[in-house]
């Protein structure tokens, strides 16, 4: 379907991947309409050149002096009205680069010819990621997400305006509630990280204030409008109790605790998680906390497998048994650190460790223990589909410990499996705070891993940030979706966002949340679009509880 909308400009160059078209009268063109226009060469033959508009303006023409213009309304001086749009070329069929002809009619396009103007109709493999202002459905190529030729999205802007961790929960959403995955649907996992308040403790829960208006925006994208299946939530035990209790607000039933033991802490070589907000990693700090590990995973080594306590020898034939954080706390601000290190280390530099270690096991020494009520409480975010960890009461520092070592379990297990089968999609918000560009953490290694080698392993990471000019480079540079909502004017004009053109750059300041620019590689110019309202609760007062099944029930 196509509306006519004027026709290509002859007073201005026209070439093969842009030009401008003027608009007729009692016609209309807006920015973001998608354009097409035909052209035919000297054998005959016809060129297709389809794009989208990106600057549109209006002027008077016979004009000479801005004072014209109040002469002009006043009927004194004649005057006509140049209502013209700049096209941005997105595709041209064949692909024979000739300009399009001067007076060529231009034509705003709709359905299939929109579809085909952006190249939907050659991605085999495609994810449903928003709407047009026009209600046009627009998509991402699943093979920049799954691996086949690249992974991860960034998406960037201002903290609660540009509604990030929505859109990045959408895409999930869109990803697990579609035929996108195909048979990659059934063992497909998400980790989501609950970074601020409980909004992502409701993702089972239908929303309450869905409209008909956002149902037929899902049914436009031929997904269901409902809640999330397949969810597991976990979240932090609780500091202050000896029991294994989840620390949650409204939300208690059906979230699962979490915790580490002291076995699997130094089995694993977990400590330098609590130091996330270390040293350069070439300073005399990183190698006492390396130094610090290989002896307990040794005493892990030597002691029972299945216990969650930790042995350590401490003289000959004496073995001290440590049953909490604080004891091995305690235990390294004594003689034992020191026995590490004898002569080869500045006293200094292991003070530093002791101070740093002890301000860890009051922030995040709860999250591992030595005793029972430890064992079994791993986050096993194999379990689900979707398997929520809430990090939001947490300090930042114990919030970097979880993330860490759960990423870093996630990426053994997946180099184990020895396939990029199943895929695993990780969405973590904050993330310059996690990977950030100056300074260096254990978890900005792991990260920077998963943005090189994830696409290999079958690891995609959807990563939110206020400010992209604080993220590490290396992983921007391999995120293959960039996306942005609101952007503050002065952020808007750093060099990571090269790929927004400068009218785009100025939209970004108007964005309304719900509304964002979107880059992907096969499309040349970003597109703006939005995305339905969640049809999954984001608080307490929005869910629809599930009714229980009174049969289930009885049969426990």
């Amino acid at each position: 379907m196509a509306e006519s909308a004027g026709v290509v400009l002859g007073s201005v160059d026209a070439t093969p991947l842009e030009f401008w078209i003027g608009v007729g009268a009692g016609q209309s063109v807006q920015l973001d309409d998608l354009v097409m226009v035909e052209t035919e060469l000297p054998n005959g033959e016809s060129v297709r050149f389809y794009g989208v508009v990106d600057l549109v303006r209006k002027k008077y023409e016979g004009m000479v002096f801005d004072s014209d213009a109040f002469r002009a309304v006043a009927g004194t001086l004649p005057v006509d009205v140049s209502y013209a749009a700049h096209v941005q070329v997105t595709r041209v069929e064949p692909e024979i680069y000739v300009p399009p002809h001067p007076g060529d009619v231009a034509e705003v396009v709709r359905g299939a010819a929109f579809q085909r103007a952006l190249s939907f109709d050659q991605m085999e493999r495609k994810i449903a990621i928003g709407l047009t202002r026009s209600g046009e459905p627009v998509y991402a190529n699943l093979e920049f997400l799954d691996g086949a030729r690249g992974a991860h999205v960034s998406i960037s802007g201002v903290s609660g305006v540009a509604t990030k961790t929505s859109f990045a929960t959408f895409l999930i959403y869109s990803m697990f509630h579609s035929k996108a995955l195909g048979p990659d649907a059934v063992n497909s996992r998400a980790i989501v990280f609950n970074v601020k308040g409980e909004d992502l403790l409701w993702l089972d829960c239908a929303n309450n204030r869905l409209t008909e208006q956002a149902r037929a925006q899902y049914a436009k994208l031929e997904l269901p409008a409902g809640p999330f299946q397949n969810v597991a939530f976990f979240a932090p035990t609780k500091k202050a109790s000896r029991a294994a209790i989840p620390d949650t607000g409204g939300r208690q039933e059906g979230v699962r605790p979490y915790l580490w033991t002291l076995r699997e802490l130094a089995r694993e070589r977990l400590l330098r998680f609590a130091f996330a907000e270390g040293d350069d990693p070439r300073a005399q700090l990183s190698f006492v906390i390396e130094k610090v590990e290989s002896a307990l995973a040794q005493a892990a080594r030597d002691g029972d497998p299945d216990a969650p306590w930790l042995e350590v020898e401490i003289g000959v034939g004496d073995r001290l048994r440590l049953t909490s954080f604080d004891e091995l706390a305690e235990l390294l601000d004594g003689p034992f650190l020191d026995s590490l290190f004898p002569n080869s280390i500045a006293s200094g530099t292991l003070d530093a460790f002791r101070r740093r270690l002890h301000a860890a096991a009051h922030r995040m020494g709860h999250l591992v223990r030595g005793d029972d009520s430890a064992r079994g409480r791993a986050i096993d975010w194999t379990s689900q589909q979707i398997t929520v960890v809430d990090i939001h009461k947490l300090h930042s520092s114990a919030q970097m410990f979880v993330v860490g070592v759960l990423l870093k379990r996630m990426l053994d297990e997946k180099e184990a499996q020895g396939t990029s089968r199943p895929l695993v999609f990780v969405v973590l918000d904050e993330l310059n705070k996690y990977a950030p560009r100056e300074g260096w953490s254990p978890i900005r290694d792991v990260l920077l891993d998963i943005a090189e080698r994830g696409r290999s392993l079958g690891v995609s990471l959807l990563g939110a940030q206020q400010t992209a000019s604080e993220v590490e480079r290396r992983v921007l540079s391999n995120a293959s979706l960039k996306v942005v909502g609101r952007l503050d004017a002065a952020e808007a004009e750093r060099s990571e966002y090269g790929f927004l053109s400068k009218v785009a750059r100025l939209r970004a300041g108007l964005l309304q949340p719900g509304s964002m620019i979107v880059s992907q590689p096969e499309i040349p110019t970003p597109l703006l679009l939005g995305f339905p309202f969640p049809a999954w609760a984001t608080r307490e007062s929005e869910a629809v509880r599930p009714v229980a099944d009174p049969f289930k029930r009885m049969s426990r």
